[in-house]
Formats: structure tokens, sequence, C-alpha cells
């Protein structure tokens, strides 16, 4: 039986804030823990006026405080923007409120531009290139406590919280197999190096404490509703905000257009095309479709659903449908 997990990016919408980002997130992930997905990540995003989880932690807290069973976890932390020692002791304490159900993603990304970067870490000294060194560090915090440690992470020492390394290119995959550590893939905007990352990744996986066997994850854009046509409506919501980012004015998720063609220019609409190849859009038979190709072509172990949807019942909807595509798909020997 292949899982399905939720990626929140805690969408404000156009016309909203924060506070009914929250209440949409909380909302989504109860739905979600009552349709059998396992997972609920949700990524950390700066100076993004349409992305409430900056304060990645802090939600995190909100969602699992609201559900029982699912795990709730960072898709991801980006570990460059924080000191080992903090995200240890943040995850430490979630860990401890919520034991068994947190996960910790990490990414090398600012997931954000450099100026603000910059306004982050005060500087730039913590970078993507001290990266595998931060991972063995938090690693390290983690583990039980070894004799004369001088600094550790309390809460957090001998929790184990376990790691995930998040990717969009080879990097991720060649350190993810080094480490033997789970592997996610970011294909829901970064399409292109998704079979080579996950062949890399099968291929050098070397066994650890945490893990005996390659397990990977993918993204895919989820947009589902009950009509083709719906769907491809719903789906303008993302398209418009993927536009808005190619010309460096990224804002909050906005109401779905009937026509894309009035909003995006040809050059446009190639590269955002390009970035959404896996967006998998369309009515539950369509979807079923799509979703039984992506999973033969990859492999993969599960899989990662994320949907920017303007309307909070049409997402909901969306991830029903999938909730309920994905028990036939593991109840068919088809697929």
């Amino acid at each position: 039986m292949i899982p399905f997990s939720v990626l929140d990016l805690a969408p404000i919408l156009e016309g909203a804030d924060a506070a009914q980002a929250f209440r949409n997130s909380l909302d989504l992930a109860q739905h979600a823990e009552r349709w059998g997905y396992r997972r609920y990540w949700l990524a950390e995003h700066h100076n993004m006026t349409g992305i409430a989880s900056a304060a990645t932690a802090i939600v995190i807290g909100h969602i699992a405080n609201g559900t029982s069973t699912i795990r709730v976890g960072s898709g991801g932390v980006m570990l460059p923007n924080h000191s080992p020692l903090v995200i240890a002791e943040q995850f430490g304490t979630l860990a401890s409120l919520y034991p068994g159900r947190i996960d910790l993603g990490l990414g090398r990304a600012p997931g954000t531009d450099m100026r603000t970067a910059r306004a982050l870490r005060r500087d730039l000294v913590s970078n993507a290139n001290n990266f595998p060194q931060d991972v063995r560090e938090l690693q390290a915090l983690f583990a039980p406590v070894q004799p004369n440690q001088p600094v550790q992470a309390v809460p957090g020492a001998g929790l184990q919280v376990p790691l995930w390394i998040l990717g969009s290119s080879l990097f991720g995959a060649q350190l993810a197999a080094a480490f033997g550590l789970p592997f996610a893939f970011a294909s829901h905007f970064a399409p292109e190096a998704l079979m080579q990352a996950l062949e890399v990744y099968r291929a050098d996986f070397q066994r650890s404490e945490q893990l005996s066997e390659p397990y990977a994850i993918a993204g895919v854009g989820l947009f589902a509703a009950d009509t083709d046509r719906e769907a491809q409506r719903v789906f303008t919501s993302a398209q418009q905000q993927f536009t808005n980012l190619h010309r460096g004015l990224p804002g909050p998720v906005q109401p779905p257009i009937e026509d894309m063609d009035t909003y995006w220019s040809p050059h446009e609409k190639a590269g955002v095309e390009r970035m959404l190849q896996y967006a998998i859009v369309g009515s539950p038979e369509t979807v079923r479709e799509k979703l039984v190709s992506f999973i033969q072509q990859t492999g993969v172990n599960e899989l990662m659903l994320t949907g920017q949807i303007y309307d909070h019942h049409a997402r909901l909807r969306a991830y029903e449908i999938a909730a309920d595509l994905r028990d036939s798909l593991n109840d068919s020997p088809s697929a």
C-alpha cells in the first residue's frame, strides 16, 4: 500500500490573512487524518506574502496539537538559516510534546531571496556549503548524550527525531544516500531531475541506524475536482502564482480565472508548464490514470501531494478525491 501525504504551504488567500491560513491548515490536517494520510508537512519560506509558514516549528505545533495520529513535520526546514542546536531544541520540544509523530525534513536552499536570507542570518557565513556538516551536527544533537559532552539539546538529546533530506537536484539525492536517510524530491515544482535523482539515491544508498534500505517520496501537485473542467479552473490559481514568481512578484493566492491565456505570455506559459509538469489535474477518472502512471514511472515509496487551491472547500475536495483513489489503487492488482 503506497501512502499518500500532504505538503501544505499554508497559503494566504487574496482578501484573507495568515490567521485564516492557519485555520484552513488545521482543518485540512484534521480531514487528512480522517482520510488516512500518513504525514502532514509544512515548508519554511520567508518574505512570501502568499505563504504563512515562516515560523515552521510553531505551525507544526499548531497542527500536531489539533490532530492525534497523523505524523507532522517540516518539508522542510531550511537548515542554512538556523544553527543546528536551535533546530534540535525546537524539534526536540515538538517530539517531547507529540512523541512518535514528528518528522524533520531538511533543505539547503534559503527559502527566500538573498537579501531576506541575509536579514535572517545577519551574515552569510552559514551557507549551503555547510549543509552536510550541519546535518551531521544535528544527528549528534539528537543522539544519546556522550560522556563529557559540552553542548546538549535540551530537549532533543536522545530523542532520535527522524531526519529526511529534501532536494530538487542530485546533491540532495547523493547526500541522502551517503547518510542513509530517507529522501523527498520536490518534483511538484522542480521535475527535471526527478528520475535521475531517484536512480542515484537508490544506487548509492548506504544503510544507517535510521534506515536499512532506500525510502523515497516524490512531490506532485494535486488539483482534483468532480469534473475535468472544474479541476482545470481550480488549477489556474497555482498557474497564476507561478507566473507571478516568474515575474518577480510573489503574492497571495488568487481566485481562479476562466482563461489563463489572458493572464500569461507564451514564454511565461512554457516556463510554468515546465515547472508544473507533474501537476495532477482532473476529475477522479483522470487523476486516477495520472497517479497510476506516476507511481509506475517512479516506483516511489510514498506520494507527497500539494495543492495551492484558492477555495478551501475545493481544496478539501481535492484531497478527499485523492484519498478515495489511493484506496482503490491499493485494492487494484492492475494498478
